[in-house]
Order: C-alpha cells, then sequence, then structure tokens
C-alpha cells in the first residue's frame, strides 16, 4: 500500500529538492566527494575529446560517475552507522569498511575502463 502524500509534479519537486539538499551536504560535508567531483570535472573534456565514438565517451564519463555514486551511498551508510553511536562495534566498524571497499572498487572500476578503452 502506498503511503499518502504528494503526487505528480508536488511529488517530483519535493524529490528534486531533497536531491539537491543530499547533494549539498555531500559537497559541503565530504571532503573525498570534493575530490571526487574535481576528478570528474577534470575528466570530462578528456573523456570527450579521447573516446573514439559515441560510446566510448559515454563509457568513459559513466565510469567516474559512479564513483560519484558509489561515494554518495557510501556516505549515505557512514552517516546512518554513525546516527546510531559513535562507540566502537565491530558490525558498525564492518559496514564503514564495505562502504569504503565500494568507492575503491569503483575507482579501479573507473581506471581500467579508461586503460582498456584508451590503449586496448
Amino acid at each position: 500500500m502506498a503511503k499518502p502524500g504528494k503526487v505528480g509534479l508536488n511529488r517530483v519537486l519535493s524529490a528534486s529538492k531533497y536531491s539537491y539538499q543530499g547533494l549539498r551536504a555531500q559537497w559541503q560535508h565530504e571532503a573525498a566527494f570534493r575530490q571526487e567531483a574535481c576528478l570528474f570535472l577534470i575528466s570530462l573534456p578528456f573523456a570527450l575529446w579521447l573516446g573514439d565514438s559515441g560510446l566510448e565517451r559515454a563509457v568513459l564519463i559513466f565510469s567516474v560517475a559512479m564513483v560519484l555514486i558509489v561515494e554518495t551511498l557510501n556516505s549515505s551508510v557512514e552517516a546512518v552507522v554513525d546516527r546510531i553511536s559513535h562507540e566502537h562495534h565491530e558490525l558498525s566498524g564492518r559496514a564503514k569498511d564495505l562502504g569504503s571497499a565500494a568507492v575503491m572498487l569503483a575507482l579501479i572500476l573507473a581506471a581500467v575502463v579508461w586503460l582498456v578503452i584508451l590503449f586496448g
């Protein structure tokens, strides 16, 4: 059963507002996100220039954008864990480590994609 709330355009506008607030908080509170966003902005013109086809350009851009997405998900996991407790707990540490591992895998994936497309 759907919960009552906003529908149609009001729902889209509210969702856009919440997304903007999330991105703003991510930029404000997460140095890693700011660094990765700069990496994205620097890589964007190179992806457009170095890709031989539209598909290659899209894959190059997508691979770096995926890092931003995974970093945002990692930050949300960290925020929830920190909200629950600042005390050290094995599962809390594991959750944060897994989020960090996901970011590392996304970075490795982006590097591999760039290497394969540029030198493959």
